[in-house]
């Protein structure tokens, strides 16, 4: 059993690439870019995450931000990315493995958002596949972990479409848009397949 992780970072952080997508860490360089995609896409995922703070796309707030994932990484905490499309490399959304535990446990969670103009388009799908390898290979992890709203039909359709079983219901499991609200619990382990492109979503184009 791995107890530890076994990358290099943030000395060395990796690109992870998949089907249309490339994965990065994010950088100071990135603020311009995911602050208007944030702004563009406000309405469409405020019914989905947690309440933004007044100052959160500032760039003070995202240098803040900086600091907080390299401390997390170094901590083997969580590992953030930025989802960018192949070809123009423009700026898709972010996904994260985070609330790392080892030990005994070895697992992690997921969490993932998309920018409104490119939703619906297979590009997160094909990030969180291209993301799976990482988590179960390079961090060593045996199983991950996510959540999402009764509701939210396209993110039960795309985990299940990558792997991930529902394994059960938590009530007021995360504060949401300043509501505790209910979510689905879903889980995959490294022996799970992953689901092929285009089972659940269209492909990334």
């Amino acid at each position: 059993m791995a107890l530890f992780r076994v990358v290099a970072w943030p000395d060395s952080p990796p690109i992870i690439e998949g089907r249309g997508v490339l994965l990065r860490a994010p950088v100071m360089a990135d603020f311009a870019a995911w602050a208007a995609l944030r702004e563009q896409s406000r309405a469409f995922l405020t019914p989905w995450e947690p309440l933004w703070p007044a100052y959160d796309l500032t760039r003070g707030a995202f240098r803040r931000r900086m600091r907080r994932y390299a401390r997390d990484v170094r901590e083997d905490q969580a590992y953030p990315f930025l989802v960018f499309r192949q070809g123009d490399l423009s700026l898709l959304g972010g996904v994260t493995l985070s609330n790392v535990r080892r030990g005994v446990a070895q697992t992690a969670s997921l969490g993932y958002w998309m920018g409104a103009p490119h939703a619906g388009k297979g590009y997160m799908s094909a990030a969180v596949r291209a993301l799976l390898p990482f988590a179960h290979g390079s961090l060593g992890l045996r199983r991950v972990e996510a959540a999402c709203l009764p509701h939210n039909e396209p993110s039960i359709r795309l985990l299940q479409g990558v792997g991930f079983r529902r394994e059960g219901y938590g009530r007021e499991f995360l504060c949401i848009n300043g509501v505790w609200q209910d979510h689905l619990l879903f889980a995959r382990l490294g022996s799970d397949p992953i689901g092929h492109p285009g089972e659940t979503e269209n492909r990334p184009r």
